[in-house]
């Protein structure tokens, strides 16, 4: 047996056995987990520098740097993460009840693990934590596969992890990361559907295609954040220009990072100007309409086809439309599914927006940045789902789960 073929059918043999854990003991182990990520923050940060380091010499784009980077407060962050995961109600085996047929049998509904889940990502390495805690509490093992830029940083993360699973006595396969970045045992892994339940994706596009295109297990799909905020002309300006740089300048390499401004008519002799100013003092690149091009010294005139790129740096397409309408429709054209934005003071439009909008967030007056597990109450999230099966948006512990049919008679049989 190759390899990877190992790797994940040890992987499914320990999820049988973390499926019957109960609530209790999962906590008690992510709490462990966590405290020890804290006790070893230094040797993290020590195997961080080395991937820092080759992807420097490699030049890597600031903001796969930027992912790849941990400090003492992201570590922290991970840890408290799995904290909050601990707080969090255990899906599995919550039951569901539908029905009880003219027969006399009772029909309800069961949730369970998926059973394994794999992992395939690039300079994330906090992905490690997250994904490994995630599927523990949920009852799922996973298998992690980083890309080589965050091998050192996933390693030790991992052997963290490894660690407090030896301590409780269970195994250390329920948290697999693979050794050995090469493109071919990616590819055999994505192959392995008698042992893999649900593959989950995380980095760029290039990296989605190549995982849906050639995945034999069904892939969660997430290909980009194309998130756009839309200033109504009914719009509490100081509202949206704080929406603004949050969504935009807080940090730029993220998927709930906003690339697209649109404004309405209306309100753009006045909001645009206070736009220049403040994205003049932070430095963001503009790329705009013709019209809304007046209003910024050295922007960059878009054809309508241009507009729809994810920039992940300090750059945006801004856009002033005639209609909320308008609006509507360029982002069902050019958005991604992922996160949008109104603000606005008028209910109804409000309303109508988050009914309109086909994403898997849409916020009204609140920031793009808060389209994440975390803000949004899951704990850490394990990706976040731009196409509806089997889940859509954050995706944190129901998502890694399922749900099976129960069914109880007392010798009823069909006719």
């Amino acid at each position: 047996m190759s390899l990877i073929s190992s790797i994940a059918k040890q992987a499914a043999v320990a999820a049988k056995k973390l499926a019957l854990l109960d609530t209790d003991t999962k906590n008690q182990v992510l709490l462990a987990m966590a405290s020890a990520l804290k006790a070893s923050t230094e040797s993290i940060l020590a195997a961080n520098q080395k991937d820092l380091t080759h992807a420097k010499q490699i030049k890597l784009s600031a903001a796969m740097i930027d992912r790849l980077t941990l400090n003492k407060d992201r570590i922290e962050a991970m840890a408290e993460g799995i904290e909050t995961l601990v707080l969090l109600d255990d899906p599995v085996g919550k039951i569901r009840e539908l029905t009880q047929r003219p027969n006399g049998i009772k029909i309800s509904k069961m949730r369970v693990p998926l059973g394994v889940i794999c992992m395939i990502y690039e300079a994330r390495p906090n992905v490690t934590a997250d994904a490994g805690a995630l599927c523990f509490k949920s009852g799922n093992a996973v298998v992690l596969r980083g890309g080589r830029e965050a091998l050192n940083s996933s390693m030790a993360i991992a052997e963290v992890m490894h660690k407090v699973l030896a301590d409780f006595l269970l195994p250390t396969e329920l948290i697999s990361v693979i050794p050995d970045p090469d493109r071919a045992l990616l590819l055999e892994l994505m192959q392995q559907r008698q042992y893999i339940d649900l593959i989950i994706p995380r980095g760029g596009e290039g990296l989605i295609n190549f995982v849906t295109d050639n995945s034999k297990i069904p892939v969660i799909q997430h290909f980009k954040g194309v998130c756009h905020l839309y200033v109504d002309k009914y719009a509490d300006l100081d509202k949206a220009l704080n929406l603004l740089m949050n969504g935009k300048t807080q940090r730029t390499g993220v998927c709930n990072a906003l690339e697209g401004l649109l404004v309405h008519a209306d309100i753009s002799e006045q909001f645009l100007p206070q736009v220049a100013e403040a994205f003049a003092k932070k430095g963001v690149k503009i790329n705009a309409c013709q019209r809304s091009a007046n209003y910024f010294e050295g922007a960059t005139v878009l054809q309508e086809h241009e507009f729809g790129e994810e920039y992940l740096d300090l750059e945006i397409a801004i856009k002033i439309v005639a209609s909320f309408e308008q609006a509507l429709a360029h982002i069902d054209r050019f958005g991604s599914h992922h996160t949008e934005v109104i603000c606005t003071e008028n209910k109804a439009r409000a309303q109508r927006f988050q009914q309109a909008v086909d994403a898997a967030v849409v916020m009204v007056n609140a920031s793009s940045r808060f389209s994440d597990g975390g803000e949004l109450g899951l704990g850490a999230e394990i990706g976040i789902a731009t196409t509806k099966l089997h889940a859509y948006g954050p995706m944190g512990l129901e998502s890694l789960t399922t749900e099976k049919f129960l069914v109880n008679g007392d010798g009823q049989v069909r006719i």
